[in-house]
């Protein structure tokens, strides 16, 4: 059932615990960060919360004005969710939570990780040389399709096919992730079949060597 606990705390912090801070709640937020979803991309997503779960918290985020729900225009005509412009100012805060768990170790396997994780750390991790020609890649994680675009030293994300690709890249978003780990796996992976790669090979390449991976922090 969806919750209206409050710590009953004026400090701000506090405040915003209570509109975000359900267990779940942030990643909800987190699997928006690139583009509106459907329940159903959300719930897959999250595949360690329930169904019910999952709806508890985009009840509430709604109800709360971080998150609203409306129905795409023909021929799709899906309802999807998607951030608020209120909503929309989280981002940089949970990515910056983001970027210091990177430095917390790792839970016990099994774990997870979503297409959006890996393509968030992508877009704020890769540093692209700004000389570079533009470029448009086609990356497919799992059953979604995703348009990767880096131009003047940046990296844009969205979801939906791109109109053309200089090169495309199949995985999963752990292959993908070992990969920004250490892009001189490439040729191995696409030896071995786990990674599919057309196009412009040189230019993914640059793509993936352009990631700064953080260190972790001393236990």
């Amino acid at each position: 059932m969806p919750t209206s606990r409050s710590y009953g705390d004026a400090c701000g912090i506090a405040r915003a615990l209570d509109v975000v801070g359900e267990r779940w709640a942030l990643l909800v937020v987190r699997e928006l960060f690139l583009g509106p979803q459907r329940f159903s991309d959300v719930r897959r997503a999250l595949s360690g919360a329930s169904s019910n779960l999952v709806a508890d918290r985009l009840r509430e985020l709604e109800g709360r004005g971080v998150v609203r729900r409306r129905k795409l225009a023909p021929p799709a005509g899906s309802w999807v969710y998607e951030l608020t412009d209120w909503g929309r100012e989280l981002e940089p805060i949970v990515l910056a939570l983001g970027g210091w768990g990177l430095q917390v170790p790792l839970p016990p396997a099994p774990t997870t990780l979503t297409a959006t994780s890996v393509l968030l750390f992508l877009r704020g991790s890769a540093h692209p040389d700004p000389k570079a020609p533009d470029t448009i890649y086609r990356v497919q994680l799992d059953e979604r399709i995703w348009t990767v675009r880096t131009a003047a030293g940046q990296v844009y994300v969205e979801p939906g096919e791109p109109t053309r690709a200089d090169a495309s890249l199949r995985a999963d978003p752990e292959q993908l992730n070992a990969l920004l780990d250490d892009p001189s796996t490439l040729d191995a992976a696409l030896s071995d079949g786990s990674v599919t790669a057309t196009g412009d090979l040189p230019a993914l390449r640059r793509l993936l060597q352009a990631v700064t991976v953080p260190s972790p922090a001393p236990v």
